[in-house]
């Protein structure tokens, strides 16, 4: 009996690990093939947003609102040589999604349902322990240099993961998008819960 649960049990873990790997695998191609120019920081913040949430970003709500506005005053789209999805998966369990603020500028949602849905969203983050996140990390860096793809090649890669690595022994987790990412794609987003998106009109 006691043989027959073991071999149970790691024939659960083989299949678990092994969606685990397709489900990354897949948004890790989705991310090189979307944002070219991605580095290991931001396919790292892809992954970490989707694990967190904006829950980080919230500590003062009414901080949080000034810096949307600000944010959105200085957004031009018209000016953008590259757009953005309105709605962009991270991650691979896509528990939350990047909106793009041209959706509040173009008019499609209203500023206030879109900072609702993004308190809402804030105040739902799942709390994770620095060290499972680390964990799972490190297993989906092992994929990506499994993938071998132009992210592993670039010549700031092993400066990059490194830095990673030390921000997760400090305890920390926020990441930042790459200079060369924000130059080349300008990123102005908000993370919502994929739950909230029927209530902004997705």
């Amino acid at each position: 009996m006691i043989l027959c649960m073991a071999t149970l049990l790691s024939c659960v873990q083989r299949t678990e690990d092994r969606l685990f790997e397709q489900k990354v695998t897949t948004a890790l191609k989705q991310q090189v093939e979307r944002y070219p120019q991605s580095t290991i920081r931001d396919i790292y913040k892809n992954f970490f947003q989707d694990k967190f949430g904006p829950g980080h970003l919230l500590s003062d709500t009414a901080a949080a609102g000034r810096y949307l506005r600000r944010e959105m005053n200085s957004y031009s789209p018209d000016t953008l040589a590259f757009l953005s999805p309105y709605v962009d998966s991270v991650g691979w369990e896509h528990r939350f999604v990047r909106v793009d603020l041209r959706v509040i500028k173009e008019g499609k949602v209203s500023y206030r349902d879109f900072f609702e849905a993004f308190v809402r969203s804030a105040q739902s983050a799942p709390a994770v322990s620095v060290k499972d996140w680390t964990e799972e990390w490190n297993r989906i860096v092992e994929i990506l240099e499994k993938m071998q793809c132009a992210v592993t090649h670039h010549p700031q890669y092993t400066a990059d993961k490194d830095s990673i690595t030390f921000l997760l022994k400090r305890g920390e987790f926020v990441g930042h998008h790459s200079r060369t990412y924000v130059a080349s794609y300008a990123p102005h987003y908000r993370l919502i819960a994929a739950e909230e998106l029927q209530s902004l009109g997705f």
